[in-house]
């Protein structure tokens, strides 16, 4: 694949584009709101993470549909985050922007009052409905609010930031309100709930205050292309509702086998229909520029890995190490602030450092920390102080790998996942570069689910016959210490493996300059 030269401008239009409305005249509070609200779409993909125990056994959630509470958002997100992208460009990003943070607040109300498995689903699906309008439009509203180079890039740096640290804040944030139970008139609002609940004012508040602090972005003409958004969401969901499936049925379960086959069928059908009209969900051209394809490649399998980390090391430190849903959140915060700084770091070295070098230096860091992950013992038992100990020697040292791996690989690719592309196609490629980082989160986990799944009924059932046949009695809870943590290892296994696939497609196919980084002219032609 070569790179193709773009044109600087596209035709009859200026290089920057023109605000419809009074341009921004405070970009730090532009930035405030575009980080607040992207920090929220993120968090929530895994602020009920160390809620899940809790809303299974409040809501009745079988083992095999729980991860359904996370991918079912992620999703939705990944899947619409195209047609959000270009809603924006027809209808104006500030616009899209407040609509989407207002279906999410209503969503997360509805979410946070659900009583039953179906209606949480519905809920999460919708606020990845919200989501999916409201990231691409607050990726957009950066890339034409501030000017290239110093400011765009400490802008991007921050955005990447929330993006990457709010995965984390998500766990905190969701073990604080997990463990809380608060009196409302008289009736008890369990603590998972708070956790859908607290988007809704936040949401609600920074819709209201978009049309105050952004300038509308000019629409453009066009028409949307539905089928395309019909077939590519429809096409995703059969993928991940499949992967899903055979954890629980096997792979050759036949309804595993249709909804596989029927996935894979309309996700073709849908690379005929984008091929085919005029004006395309997904214009192909935004893959055709090398750089920005290995980018859009990365941010797909490295958040892959990073929710199976999320996911089941939630799960581990409380259900193995016994750990409170407070504590829990805490034993996270380390991540928050490694890639904070990690990230603050490479914006810096970003204009001085080519972005293969760092992206493809912290992937390879991510794919060291899973493997880390994957050497966690299955014994650990209380009291708190051995507990602590296995935390500091097991987890913690690559807790903190893997955010300074994740933060100098967030910054460098998002950059190189937007640059040099045309003024029209800004919304879309900024909603390509969202979709590959939450399809990929989506795939990534209903994959790591089926392996996972798979080694923890092997296994049990391994234990099971060997107990029989010695006439020795199970103990219940050393089983379950022993078969989760088999299953989780096997999947960080696994997610270190994807990590080092997207870091060989870094140094392999990231080859822009970090000059280059610092303009809006057009990409040097790399033959």
């Amino acid at each position: 694949m070569t790179d193709i030269v773009e044109p600087a401008t596209p035709p009859g239009g200026p290089a920057t584009e023109p605000s419809a409305s009074t341009p921004v005249a405070h970009l730090g509070w532009a930035l405030v709101l575009i980080s607040v609200a992207q920090l929220m779409v993120v968090l929530d993909g895994t602020i009920v993470n160390i809620a899940l125990p809790y809303i299974q056994a409040d809501l009745g959630f079988s083992q095999g549909n729980l991860p359904w509470v996370v991918t079912g958002y992620a999703l939705a997100f990944g899947g619409l985050l195209l047609l959000g992208g270009r809603l924006g460009d027809l209808y104006g990003r500030r616009r899209v922007f407040a609509i989407g943070l207002t279906i999410f607040g209503v969503a997360s109300l509805l979410g946070g009052l659900a009583t039953s498995p179906a209606l949480l689903l519905s809920a999460r699906g919708l606020q990845g409905l919200g989501a999916a309008l409201a990231s691409p439009a607050a990726l957009a509203l950066i890339t034409t609010t501030f000017p290239a180079g110093p400011q765009r890039n400490r802008a991007f740096a921050v955005y990447a930031a929330m993006s990457g640290a709010g995965a984390a804040v998500g766990l905190i944030l969701g073990g604080w309100l997990t463990g809380l139970s608060l009196d409302v008139l008289g009736v008890t609002v369990d603590g998972w709930r708070l956790t859908l609940l607290i988007n809704t004012p936040i949401g609600l508040a920074a819709a209201a205050l978009a049309p105050r602090i952004l300038a509308e972005s000019e629409r453009h003409t066009g028409q949307l292309d539905v089928p395309g958004a019909v077939t590519g969401t429809t096409g995703l969901l059969g993928l991940v509702y499949g992967l899903s499936r055979a954890a629980t049925d096997g792979w050759g379960d036949t309804w595993t086998l249709v909804t596989l086959l029927g996935g894979i069928a309309v996700l073709v059908l849908f690379g005929v229909i984008e091929s085919r009209t005029e004006r395309p969900l997904l214009p192909f051209r935004v893959f055709l520029h090398r750089t920005r394809a290995a980018s859009f490649v990365a941010m797909m399998l490295l958040p892959a890995a990073m929710f199976a980390m999320f996911f089941y090391l939630s799960q581990y430190i409380q259900n193995v190490m016994g750990y409170t849903p407070l504590h829990a959140g805490f034993a996270f915060l380390p991540f928050s602030g490694g890639i904070i700084v990690a990230a603050a770091i490479s914006s810096q070295l970003v204009n001085r450092i080519d972005p293969r070098y760092l992206a493809g230096t912290g992937t390879l860091m991510a794919a060291v920390a899973l493997f880390g992950f994957s050497r966690i013992p299955s014994d650990t038992t209380v009291p708190l102080t051995d507990v602590t100990a296995s935390y500091a020697t097991d987890i913690l040292p690559f807790i903190v790998l893997m955010s300074l791996g994740m933060g100098a690989t967030f910054v460098p690719v998002t950059l190189t996942a937007v640059h040099h592309l045309r003024t029209e196609d800004s919304g879309i490629g900024s909603g390509v570069l969202n979709t590959m980082q939450q399809v990929g989160g989506a795939l990534g986990l209903a994959t790591l689910s089926t392996v996972a799944t798979r080694v923890i009924t092997d296994r049990s059932t391994e234990i099971a016959a060997a107990a029989q046949q010695a006439r020795v009695p199970v103990d219940e809870l050393t089983l379950t210490h022993q078969v989760f943590t088999a299953g989780s290892t096997t999947a960080f296994l696994v997610g270190a493996g994807m990590a080092l696939v997207g870091s060989l497609v870094i140094w392999l196919f990231l080859d822009v300059k970090h000059e280059e980084l610092a303009t809006d002219g057009p990409p040097v032609h790399a033959g």
